[in-house]
């Protein structure tokens, strides 16, 4: 059985740019990072770090289905979204997300940040545009390009603070 097993769902490259950085702070060599839809076998582990990307505020069945099953664990999440750079967001999707993770198992909590989309998300805004909605369509093409250097920089060092944090809180550190 591994220490950690960092596992991810990306379509973009954002949340395995995430990923990749979790696993880089994990310590020791009984660790894992593996795709969870790959064929590869999943290994069992004593900490579960599962990563996402963000549909419609949640996570895909794929993930939803891996963390239900999960009894007896550790299990921290991550994600990447490209709607919405607010924590009041975040939360509802960490909220939703974690709500799969049944009772028996330790949570550690979640870190979430904005990634980008692809291009055809900015064309589809800019057809919709109309008169009716010309005021939500605007938001949504300046949310699109602020997203487009996500994850940045800054992203990848809270996501490394929140390793540290959940490796602390492994060792019973406040």
């Amino acid at each position: 059985m591994l220490d950690y097993l960092v596992l991810y769902q990306s379509e973009t490259g954002n949340t395995k740019k995430i990923a990749a950085t979790i696993f880089s702070r994990l310590p020791g060599n009984s660790k894992d990072l593996i795709d969870i839809t790959t064929d590869k076998p999943i290994p069992e582990a004593e900490v579960y770090f599962i990563g996402f990307c963000v549909h419609r505020g949640t996570c895909s069945m794929a993930v939803s289905d891996f963390i239900n099953d999960l009894s007896g664990k550790q299990i921290a999440l991550f994600g990447t979204c490209g709607m919405g750079n607010a924590p009041e967001y975040y939360k509802a999707i960490e909220n939703s997300v974690s709500a799969w993770i049944e009772t028996d198992n330790d949570y550690l909590g979640a870190f979430i940040c904005q990634g980008k989309m692809p291009q055809k998300v900015r064309q589809k805004y800019v057809s919709m545009k109309n008169e009716q909605n010309a005021g939500q369509m605007d938001m949504y093409i300046q949310n699109f390009d602020e997203a487009i250097t996500h994850p940045d920089s800054l992203d990848v060092e809270h996501a490394k603070v929140f390793v540290e944090k959940v490796l602390k809180k492994l060792e019973g550190q406040p």
